[in-house]
């Protein structure tokens, strides 16, 4: 699809505590307001403020492209406060960064590649349920830990139940779970030991984080399936953190519900390959 069918107005959204990201930002809008088919660059309140102009905040954006300056987490938070999901591109202004694909060095040339053949990916996200209330959208994972968020010192590990569809598949005391998304198996989920899945595979990844039994390992279940978690022991520091942004309590009794999002993260597809980015940056 060409950008003169799709793009004409493009969101900005940057780290606002490191000057030259900013500073990157009023490039790339300059560079995009050269543009005769870009009709309006937007910003969210923050990015606007360093530049000195108005914005909007992340959940009143709407925009035909959405790009992101920061690192994953940068990401990941403004995917979660968006109202309604945008095609994002990220820009590398972090550590690792695996979830953008431009750096600062590159980021217009980018940008122009990305505008002559515009494309769109689909990443599917989890829809995390608590005693039937709803959490936000995890694009990376969700994780169910015992380390106290209030105190420093670690929790005692917990015991809890997982079930798929109904079907207990294991029943241990650990420190924790993570249940990854394949865009988050590269992440937490694989520092805990679990597999490096294609972000094209239909699944979801169980992890146990330290369990204290030998039989308990990764798992890949269908996207389709219900995941359930229901912690049978958990001190006061036990808490589900979801993509790093998004923190609650839980407690014995909880139910925990996890199943596929109808609502899947949009990225915008460049070129570069998931085996070639886990290659290069880990």
């Amino acid at each position: 699809m060409s950008t003169d069918e799709t793009v004409k107005r493009v969101a900005i959204v940057s780290r606002y505590d490191e000057s030259d990201a900013i500073r990157l930002a009023g490039r790339i809008q300059s560079h995009l307001e050269s543009k005769p088919s870009i009709e309006e660059v937007i910003f969210d309140h923050d990015t606007a403020s360093g530049l000195g102009t108005g914005g909007l905040p992340i959940e009143a954006l709407r925009a035909d492209f959405l790009i992101v300056i920061g690192g994953d987490g940068t990401i990941l938070r403004t995917i979660q406060k968006l109202g309604k999901q945008i095609p994002v591109l990220g820009v590398n202004f972090g550590t690792v960064g695996f979830l953008a694909d431009a750096t600062s060095e590159n980021a217009l040339a980018m940008i122009d590649e990305v505008l002559a053949n515009f494309e769109v990916e689909a990443r599917m996200r989890l829809a995390i349920h608590i005693n039937g209330d709803f959490l936000p959208y995890a694009t990376n994972e969700a994780v169910i830990v015992t380390t106290s968020i209030v105190t420093t010192p670690p929790a005692k590990m917990f015991a809890f139940r997982i079930l798929v569809d109904g079907y207990e598949l294991d029943e241990l005391r650990a420190d924790g779970i993570v249940i990854a998304t394949p865009t988050g198996s590269t992440a937490y989920a694989m520092s805990a030991g679990g597999p490096i899945v294609d972000p094209r595979v239909d699944g979801t990844i169980i992890v146990p984080l330290a369990p204290y039994k030998l039989s308990s390992r990764p798992w890949v279940v269908c996207a389709e399936s219900e995941i359930t978690v229901k912690p049978i022991h958990a001190s006061e520091g036990a808490a589900i953190v979801i993509d790093g942004q998004y923190t609650q309590p839980v407690r014995a009794g909880d139910t925990i519900s996890i199943t596929s999002a109808d609502e899947p993260a949009l990225f915008v597809k460049t070129g570069w390959h998931f085996y070639k980015r886990v290659r290069i940056k880990l």
